[in-house]
């Protein structure tokens, strides 16, 4: 039996299926089949504007990617923001490694720095000694890499490139607003709800590195949707409680009334954002220790305000209330649920779109590579167009475990 059947032996069918890919997808479809039908609440789906996304973001692949040479959606991009070669001053530091420590080490940067890559808010920055200056995504990314380079991760000075559980269940939240540059004059949303990941983390690994001897005690290879159920299964303790089912908290899923009575099981829509960019954020370090993630395209797009933004700028979603678009709403606020879910449906659409203008198949252009080519970059740029700072469409309270 492997570990995510393992997993799955312990919680409800219900909670099993939740965890899933495929649930995502299919409650996410339901709500864009009734959008298509005109019989949601908060959003009036146009399809006739959707050639619009795609003619947008095959021009921003083809501008940052002219040879399609394009990677996977992850983490790793944003630590080398700028151009300037991060991944290859840890890998220097780490030469002399094995190549499981080096797996290790590399996925105990990537899943703390994924904990902490909730929305910063418009206003914070990190400025890096003798560098430049990053916000949001990237800014969160340098933050986090220069934390873990200068070993504030780990309980031991004589190995500082690792985190562990020791470390990470004493830090503080000065000592993570010290090390995230936070002040008055530079507020980071969510800090307190970053904090308690970490602390969450502390308390389910003894090392986020373990991930790597979890997946291969059994295995060379692993199915991308198994390895997001083992993600959830193994961190889903450290979640904030939301919605409970069967004595089991989901993490990211919410109810939406049009599925059903929102007590219901029926009515939940379950999205695993964080989750989900942390797993495909595990396949280079996996594959560096000789572990092969498959099938990708089984993981969804991710729900966040960038690929969702995209949608909304050029008019694919229409909101019904124009407050949607000038107050801020928090995650479980069902005008968020369905603007989230309808996004992660339509960017099958676009994937499908996109490969058919470019004659390729979903093997050689996954989903992942579609939002890195991509949907993430091309939402950025046109809300960057259309208003200042590149502040999104839609406004969401970040508690820094969500968005």
């Amino acid at each position: 039996m492997s570990e995510s059947e393992l997993a799955r032996a312990h919680v409800s069918p219900a909670v099993a299926w939740l965890r899933t890919p495929a649930a995502i997808r299919e409650r996410c479809h339901q709500l864009l089949d009734l959008g298509l039908a005109g019989r949601l609440p908060h959003f009036r789906v146009e399809p006739s504007r959707l050639p619009v996304v795609v003619d947008t973001v095959l021009n921003v692949t083809r501008e940052l990617y002219p040879n399609l040479d394009i990677p996977l959606h992850s983490r790793w991009g944003h630590f080398d923001a700028g151009g300037v070669a991060r991944v290859a001053e840890l890998e220097e530091r780490l030469k002399d490694a094995t190549p499981q420590e080096r797996a290790r080490a590399k996925l105990d940067l990537v899943v703390v720095s994924v904990l902490l890559d909730a929305g910063s808010g418009p206003k914070w920055r990190y400025r890096e000694r003798g560098g430049g200056t990053w916000a949001r995504s990237e800014g969160l990314a340098v933050a986090s890499f220069r934390m873990f380079m200068d070993g504030l991760f780990s309980s031991d000075p004589d190995r500082p490139l690792r985190a562990d559980a020791e470390a990470l269940g004493r830090m503080t939240r000065e000592g993570l607003a010290h090390g995230m540059q936070v002040s008055e004059s530079n507020p980071l949303d969510g800090l307190e709800g970053r904090l308690h990941l970490l602390h969450g983390l502390a308390k389910v690994l003894p090392r986020p590195g373990a991930l790597l001897d979890i997946v291969t005690a059994q295995r060379r290879s692993v199915r991308a949707a198994e390895l997001l159920g083992l993600v959830l299964e193994v961190l889903g303790p450290i979640w904030p409680g939301r919605v409970m089912v069967d004595a089991v908290n989901l993490g990211d899923v919410w109810p939406h009334s049009s599925l059903g009575p929102v007590e219901s099981v029926d009515a939940l829509v379950p999205f695993h954002k964080l989750s989900q960019w942390l797993t495909y954020s595990l396949v280079e370090p996996l594959a560096e220790a000789g572990v092969q993630v498959t099938e990708l395209d089984g993981l969804t797009g991710l729900p966040e305000y960038r690929n969702g933004g995209l949608f909304v700028d050029l008019g694919v979603l229409v909101p019904r209330d124009v407050k949607i678009t000038t107050v801020a709403l928090h995650p479980g606020d069902e005008p968020i649920v369905e603007w989230r879910a309808l996004t992660v449906a339509l960017l099958d659409r676009v994937a499908a779109l996109v490969r058919g203008r470019l004659g390729m198949n979903a093997e050689e252009l996954p989903l992942g590579k579609v939002l890195q080519g991509g949907t993430w970059t091309a939402g950025r740029r046109v809300a960057a167009e259309l208003r200042p700072g590149g502040v999104p469409p839609i406004r969401v309270d970040s508690d820094g475990t969500v968005f």
